[in-house]
């Protein structure tokens, strides 16, 4: 009697099933964490190093851990310092709101500015500048914060006018709506008010140039608080990104998490702004390399962001300073040539991945 045998197909196991895929990937993801560290310590370094006035390294080296209260010793610790503490905090900033702006949205082409957050602070230094004559640094921060969540608010107000959620097509479109109608703003009393300009448009090409210390305290629980509700939205931003139903499946309140998103982008893209002016491009492009060296994971995507961004931040505040001695050109300026090409390379791919 012969049984006849049948062969049965096995599922070979993925990489994300087996324990020991996991751990490797999980250490491969740790290992690049601790290299953008070292790449972001470097770079720091190098922006407290390298200015308009020549220092050697190792007096600079010297100065950063025993001041002497020499001229040198003033330059590094009031000035360089300061600046590149600030430059670590926008970018971590930016980088975030850039990673929590494209999961929110599901749109790989987001901007943290797309609710309206930058124009929003820069109607209110136009506002503090041109009808209350504000002048300092410091106080054009607060006109900007003021701005930035006046114009959140708005902004979702309209999102979610006649719904009880606002969806992100409809944050999208409001924040479209803002911003139009900011622009428009912001050149009117521009065009009417021409030493308001004067003062503007230094504030309008983004730099972290001449911000003390004071500015650094100012933004800093803004930035503080909009990092740790981010992180603590990554989680639910992973089941919403396989789509609302599921999401509410899996226990997430969607309406809820929308909402404390867009109050964690508006922190940190509106203490971004008010510290530093309006710089693109970094909280576009920063999410996209995250992406791509640790996959969608929104946890391992905002944790590469907030290394990543400051990186890529500091880099060009230092590539500005070396291009434009003895001068300097201005952060925003350097990174929007650096972020352009990256742009028409994503909206490219973009286009090929929608045909």
């Amino acid at each position: 009697m012969t049984v006849e045998t049948r062969a049965v197909p096995t599922r070979r196991p993925s990489a994300a099933a087996v324990p020991g895929a996991r751990r490797g990937t999980t250490t491969l993801r740790s290992l690049g964490l601790v290299l953008a560290l070292t790449a972001l310590v470097l770079v720091a370094l190098t922006s407290v190093w390298v200015g308009t006035q020549g220092i050697p390294f190792t007096t600079t080296w010297t100065l950063l851990w025993n001041p002497d209260g020499s001229e040198t010793s003033v330059i590094v610790h009031d000035y360089r310092i300061p600046r590149t503490l600030l430059g670590l905090l926008v970018g971590t900033a930016l980088g975030l709101a850039g990673a929590l702006m494209q999961a929110m949205t599901r749109n790989p082409l987001a901007d943290p500015g797309l609710l309206g957050v930058n124009l929003g602070a820069s109607t209110g230094v136009v506002v503090g500048i041109a009808f209350l004559g504000v002048g300092s640094v410091l106080g054009q921060v607060w006109f900007a914060l003021l701005g930035a969540v006046t114009a959140t608010l708005v902004v979702h107000l309209l999102g979610s006018a006649g719904r009880a959620v606002a969806t992100p097509d409809r944050l999208v479109v409001a924040g479209a709506a803002v911003t139009a109608v900011l622009y428009a703003f912001n050149s009117a009393v521009l065009l009417l008010r021409p030493r308001a300009f004067d003062q503007f448009r230094f504030w309008t090409a983004g730099s972290l140039a001449g911000r003390t210390s004071d500015v650094l305290l100012t933004v800093l629980p803004f930035v503080v608080v909009g990092v740790l509700l981010a992180l603590a939205l990554a989680p639910a931003l992973n089941a919403l990104a396989m789509g609302d139903q599921l999401g509410r499946a899996l226990g997430v309140h969607v309406g809820r998490t929308r909402v404390l998103g867009a109050v964690a982008v508006m922190l940190l893209c509106g203490a971004a702004t008010a510290a530093a002016g309006p710089i693109g491009f970094v909280g576009l492009a920063v999410p996209h390399v995250a992406r791509f060296v640790v996959g969608p994971d929104q946890r391992w995507v905002m944790a590469y962001s907030m290394l990543l961004a400051p990186v890529l931040l500091i880099g060009a505040d230092v590539l500005g300073r070396v291009i434009g001695a003895p001068g300097e050109v201005q952060v925003g300026i350097v990174t929007a040539f650096l972020g352009a090409p990256l742009f028409i390379a994503l909206c490219r791919r973009r286009k090929l991945v929608m045909l």
